[in-house]
């Protein structure tokens, strides 16, 4: 059966900074854990448990300490393999955490939500009811259903993405809907959180997205202009697996998608984010395949078009992600990633293709924890045909929870040799995860890093987040579903695969 991630954690001593289950966001059905997350979580708590009496503090308020991180990496690294770089001094005194990135690295999240919690179709409606449904599964909260708008409003995205992170830039999504007044972040309520961040920050900390929907027909094409023209937004965000008029759609519709496309590169917003792979849901699994891709890109050279989730395939019935059982007739190949192989295959077989990036929304998240060897075949892969900046960071937050955890595994993930001699993947330095995290982002939305830097160090926010860092109250929860089952741990050893 199923859980959510908070209600357990809830009942737990500790909370692990890094999850030991794959957490769905609902686009995906949550798979069982695997024998090596059921030994990763062992293991961090052990590790917690004798470096928290070192430290002569209760394991639950240690493992919010950079230490809790090391020990949880450290316990990746003897389950996964060397994947991460931590050393044992850094579980034993957080002080010793070394942070060998620059101070003023510039993390642009691409993907990031949040609810307008001012509506009050919530209750008044069976679409509002619906909604409430789902955001209680996201957020659950004993204090009623207040409390879970309150977890997911304008204020608690500020403090999650701009305070509890190291995120310094990001734009703000949301879902689509037939209608805007039975949608929980409509174009209008995302551009004026836009506003709002920017105007508390005294600088540009937030973009926003706009929302097409090509599969309701032309008419559309006015809505387009309403939200350029007078919303100014930033990029696009889409879903073609969302049946909205009762269809699914493709990129490549000449007749469906490419007035839409005409459309806005006469408007100006060259940006197309559209939400491939992890097609469980509510959505339909033909629509978000990626196939669509090239011969939209190669039609439309001068948009970019932004795969979220990098197109992965996460765990559909069709398809094996991590976690998923591989029948024993077919043999292993553990370098294909499900439907992010496919992408890349496409890409190496069109090499003048140049607009197609990488965001790494949810899928990052999912591998660097699940799986940290098939995120660095993924990542490697990326790298090789389509180039490091080609791929955007992404975290689909706040959904889950703040993106620190994530932001900290990029930063230690490290190309493991074995994969480098026999794959050729490069190493991941320094530069490729600056580029990653937020400059090619900067270059796609035309923004100048060095003068953004000096204005991001006096503005507002930096102050702000200076002033609540003395006494923070980051929380480990995170949120979603979860596998819960009553299996009992493997007797693997550890390091053993």
């Amino acid at each position: 059966m199923w859980k959510r991630s908070c209600e357990i954690n809830g009942k737990l001593e500790d909370q692990l900074p890094i999850p030991a289950k794959i957490i769905s966001n609902e686009e995906f059905i949550p798979p069982p854990p695997t024998r090596e997350q059921i030994l990763y979580a062992q293991r961090a708590v052990e590790l917690s448990e004798t470096n928290a009496r070192k430290q002569n503090i209760d394991r639950r308020d240690f493992l919010r300490t950079t230490s809790g991180m090391a020990c949880a990496l450290t316990a990746l690294n003897e389950v996964f393999g060397p994947c991460y770089q931590v050393t044992a001094s850094e579980m034993a005194d957080p002080l010793s955490f070394s942070e060998p990135w620059p101070k003023d690295q510039f993390i642009f999240d691409m993907q990031t939500h949040h609810v307008d919690v001012s509506g009050k179709w919530y209750e008044d409606s069976p679409e509002g009811n619906k909604v409430k449904a789902f955001l209680q599964m996201v957020r659950p909260s004993l204090l009623g259903f207040n409390r879970t708008l309150e977890l997911l409003n304008r204020t608690h995205y500020v403090k999650e993405l701009y305070a509890d992170s190291d995120t310094v830039m990001a734009i703000i999504s949301g879902v689509p809907t037939r209608e805007w007044n039975k949608n929980p972040l409509p174009p209008d309520q995302m551009v004026a959180t836009r506003n709002f961040v920017n105007e508390l920050s005294g600088s540009q900390r937030s973009l926003s997205h706009g929302l097409i929907r090509p599969n309701l027909g032309l008419k559309e094409l006015d809505e387009m202009e309403r939200q350029v023209k007078e919303l100014k937004v930033d990029a696009w965000k889409m879903y073609t697996g969302a049946e909205l008029g009762e269809q699914y759609w493709r990129l490549d519709d000449e007749k469906v998608a490419y007035p839409f496309w005409e459309r806005t590169k006469k408007l100006g917003v060259r940006n197309i984010c559209v939400h491939k792979g992890l097609p469980l849901g509510l959505f339909n699994e033909k629509g978000c395949h990626p196939e669509d891709i090239t011969k939209a890109a190669s039609d439309w050279p001068d948009l970019n078009f932004i795969i979220y989730h990098s197109g992965y395939k996460g765990f559909g019935s069709a398809g094996r992600g991590v976690g998923a059982p591989v029948p024993a007739r077919e043999k292993p190949n553990e370098q294909e990633i499900p439907w992010i192989s496919d992408i890349l295959r496409a890409l190496k077989a069109n090499p003048k293709i140049k607009n197609v990036y990488f965001e790494l929304g949810s899928t990052f998240n999912i591998l660097s924890s699940a799986s940290p060897k098939t995120c660095l075949h993924a990542l490697g892969q990326m790298i090789q045909v389509a180039g490091a900046d080609h791929i955007l960071w992404g975290t689909d937050s706040i959904w889950n929870g703040s993106p620190q955890s994530q932001i900290v595994r990029l930063r230690r993930l490290q190309m493991l040799p074995e994969l480098q001699e026999k794959f050729k993947y490069p190493e991941l330095s320094a530069k490729i995860k600056d580029q990653i995290f937020g400059l090619n982002a900067a270059r796609l939305f035309n923004i100048n890093v060095e003068e953004k830097r000096k204005a991001l160090k006096v503005d507002k926010m930096t102050s702000l987040r200076e002033s609540y860092r003395q006494n923070a109250s980051p929380s480990n929860a995170q949120y979603g579903w979860v596998w819960q089952g009553g299996s009992k741990p493997p007797t693997l050893p550890i390091g053993s695969t």
